[in-house]
């Protein structure tokens, strides 16, 4: 494992938790190698150890662009690590409004239903 990889596995687990990324790893086949690799070293290693931005920033931009796309298989992880990154629920409904004025209220809507899933199963009362 490159440095790059090793930065990214760290990243990862600390953003998205040990769990997500262990049964990730457990789940990982000979066919899926290639990407989990890819992913760990481009997008966590890549991407989320540069300093221009601060995590709390790259949830938001996270969020808004996973809403946006409509990949709601998505969002609940990124809500979880949003949490964990610092934001508020407060906050996680401004970044899901905001992408609605401009990605659709469709998209916000399914985004909003699935944030406020994570947050009851989290027992957030601001939730």
């Amino acid at each position: 494992m490159n440095e790059r990889a090793r930065q990214g596995s760290r990243v990862r687990r600390e953003v998205l938790g040990d769990a997500h990324v262990d049964r990730a790893e457990a789940n990982t086949t000979e066919f899926t190698r290639p990407f989990q690799d890819y992913i760990t070293e481009a997008v966590w290693g890549s991407i989320w150890t540069r300093p221009g931005l601060d995590r709390r920033t790259r949830s938001c931009i996270t969020l808004a662009v996973l809403t946006a796309l409509g990949r709601h298989e998505e969002i609940a992880m990124h809500v979880r690590a949003a949490i964990g990154n610092g934001l508020t629920p407060a906050e996680i409904a401004e970044v899901l409004l905001h992408t609605g004025a401009y990605a659709g209220v469709p998209a916000a809507n399914a985004a909003f239903a699935i944030g406020q899933r994570v947050l009851d199963e989290l027992g957030d009362p601001a939730g």
